[in-house]
């Protein structure tokens, strides 16, 4: 699951660093996200201890190579990705597009990065 493992590194980063960002700048954070809006600074920073905690929790993943979890991380972004898109068109606001493309970029290197692992479990189980 060497593939899949890696594309994590992905996810484990932008949740980190979205984290600090928004926990230590959120108005350059939202400026970074081409947010055309203005949200305050506590619920950002309470978000950003969340993507931290999250963060730390895909660490552990990858620290510890859980590969039960691996679809997990695919299944549980899928909401994401819709919501995203969904706030994209019902608001406009440009934040919601780039966090639907980031998003979306993670899943589909983790999912890219599944399948491979598994035909290759398939190639060598038959050898």
């Amino acid at each position: 699951m060497k593939r899949t493992w890696s594309s994590l590194f992905y996810e484990t980063g932008y949740l980190l660093v979205a984290g600090v960002f928004l926990l230590a700048a959120p108005d350059t954070a939202f400026k970074l996200l081409f947010s055309n809006n203005s949200y305050g600074d506590v619920l950002p920073r309470l978000l950003g201890t969340v993507l931290l905690s999250i963060g730390a929790i895909f660490v552990q993943i990858v620290r510890l190579h859980i590969e039960e979890l691996y679809t997990t991380t695919i299944i549980v972004r899928l909401p994401l990705i819709a919501v995203n898109l969904w706030l994209f068109t019902y608001t406009g606001n440009p934040l919601f597009l780039t966090l639907f493309v980031i998003v979306t970029l993670g899943v589909v290197l983790t999912i890219t990065g599944y399948v491979f692992d598994q035909r290759s479990r398939v190639n060598d189980s038959r050898t």
